[in-house]
């Protein structure tokens, strides 16, 4: 069938493979360093426990057949090394079925760890990777030229994404409506990067501008995507522009990078396709096949896309094939952060030796300027934002967090950037407070040298401590 493939986009393929396994490799990179204090047999929400109440049909995982800490080392550090392999472009190199059985092994590696992962791994960006991961196994390689439904359906993924983000603006916090928005988000964001201070001093009517051009970007450019080339190429691009925007602004793990890899197979490079062979028969009918399945899983997200009370983020099935996405629907206008602190004094009285804890990504100390880390993933930073947003968010990791630390926990303090107590000598007491956050003016800035500034509001946890030695299977 000559409308199968098409030629032209031959490196567009080629750049979006290797960009989806960079992503993959940080993906997996993430999960083995931080998995043993999140989700190890003696971590804050243990596998074992988790596969021993949900069934395997609900939540399909290699974990379900065995677990330790091992072997589940063992499959992220596997998934690193065939992600590597597939940046270095092993794909090529094998026949077409073992090219599609290679990028079958990554989808399964971490499908494995998303679906055990529980609220560690509650975020869009996962079942994103997933998705796009599972068509990437049929998108071919160097003895095919790429199939026209498979790069279409790459683009429908796109569209879902970039869509689904602009109507829950729209429906959801008046401040999108109102362009206000960007007047606090850069401040208020999960985890803000080096250049957040300076994009929340930009001009007011410059932030109304930004916000004026994310809902064109979301809401009128997704429609493009299926339009004639070189239509599709310009909307493509302008979402590229975008994301790159918001990764200057920013830490969003890789949900930035993965949106720009996706927007890649829209592109049509000036380039010279090579010859190459017809498709197999074979290949045609799994790739059509596939196509049906797909789009008969996209009524779900397509109705959730026209209803009034739209979800973000959210999988249908247990495999992530087609899921809805969004974020933001609502903005915070005043950040609050939870500081946790631990004394060796015997008695927690307010005026005790209260040493704070660092975290990697999240707002500390007020001098400390953040970090660029995205597309690196700090899981839990991210959820101690959540956290201060209310406690709700907490569950029961918070409690197993302060756990650990104060038994000195080593997987758990590897998580954060300093721990205030040495190895030998854990705290006899940790509390939490809740403090308000806010960028420093440019006069404090000049003054002080802080980027922020904070102003205690609550207790958050009172003084704990351990009673007794604590015991895990």
């Amino acid at each position: 069938m000559d409308w199968f493939t098409a030629p032209d986009y031959w490196l567009s393929r080629l750049v979006f493979q290797r960009a989806l396994a960079t992503v993959y490799l940080v993906a997996f990179l993430t999960a083995a360093l931080q998995f043993r204090a999140l989700l190890g047999e003696r971590g804050m929400l243990p596998i074992p426990r988790f596969v021993a109440r949900v069934p395997f049909r609900g939540a399909p995982s290699l974990f379900h057949l065995h677990y330790s800490d091992r072997f589940f080392a063992a499959c992220a550090w596997a998934g690193c090394a065939v992600s590597a392999a597939l940046v270095a472009g092993l794909d090529a190199a094998l026949p077409l079925w073992g090219a599609m059985l290679l990028w079958l092994v990554p989808w399964a590696l971490y499908l494995s760890v998303v679906n055990v992962g529980q609220t560690w791994y509650a975020f869009g960006w996962e079942s994103l990777l997933l998705e796009t991961g599972f068509l990437a196994v049929f998108l071919g390689n160097d003895e095919v030229a790429p199939p026209v439904v498979v790069l279409f359906l790459l683009r429908w993924i796109l569209f879902r994404v970039e869509f689904g983000a602009g109507l829950i603006k729209l429906r959801g916090d008046e401040c999108w409506r109102k362009l206000t928005c960007l007047h606090y988000h850069h401040e208020t964001q999960p985890m803000p990067g080096p250049l957040s201070w300076f994009f929340h001093h930009l001009p007011g009517p410059l932030h109304r501008v930004e916000v004026a051009a994310n809902h064109f970007t979301q809401l009128v450019v997704p429609f493009l995507l299926f339009a004639p080339q070189p239509i599709a190429t310009a909307a493509a691009s302008l979402m590229i522009l975008t994301q790159l925007w918001l990764v200057l602004s920013g830490n969003f793990a890789w949900l930035n990078w993965i949106t720009i890899v996706l927007a890649l197979p829209a592109v049509r490079f000036p380039s010279r396709p090579p010859s190459v062979p017809g498709a197999p028969l074979w290949y045609e009918v799994v790739v059509l096949a596939v196509a049906a399945l797909i789009l008969c899983l996209s009524y779900h997200p397509v109705v959730n896309l026209v209803s009034r009370r739209q979800v973000m983020n959210r999988s249908f099935d247990p495999l992530h094939l087609v899921n809805t996405y969004g974020a933001f629907g609502t903005v915070s206008r005043v950040r609050h952060e939870v500081i946790v602190e631990g004394t060796l004094d015997d008695v927690p009285r307010e005026d005790a030796d209260w040493r704070e804890y660092e975290f990697r990504g999240k707002p500390g100390d007020p001098r400390r300027w953040p970090r660029q880390f995205a597309p690196y993933h700090l899981r839990l930073d991210w959820l101690m934002w959540f956290a201060a947003l209310s406690p709700a968010y907490t569950g029961a990791w918070f409690g197993a967090l302060v756990e650990r630390l104060l038994e000195n926990d080593r997987d758990t303090l590897r998580l954060l950037r300093r721990s205030p107590f040495p190895p030998g000598e854990p705290p006899r007491f940790v509390r939490a407070r809740l403090f308000r956050y806010r960028y420093t003016t440019w006069r404090e800035l000049r003054a002080t040298g802080a980027c922020w500034q904070r102003t205690y509001v609550r207790e958050f946890l009172p003084p704990t401590r351990l009673t007794e030695p604590v015991r895990r299977s």
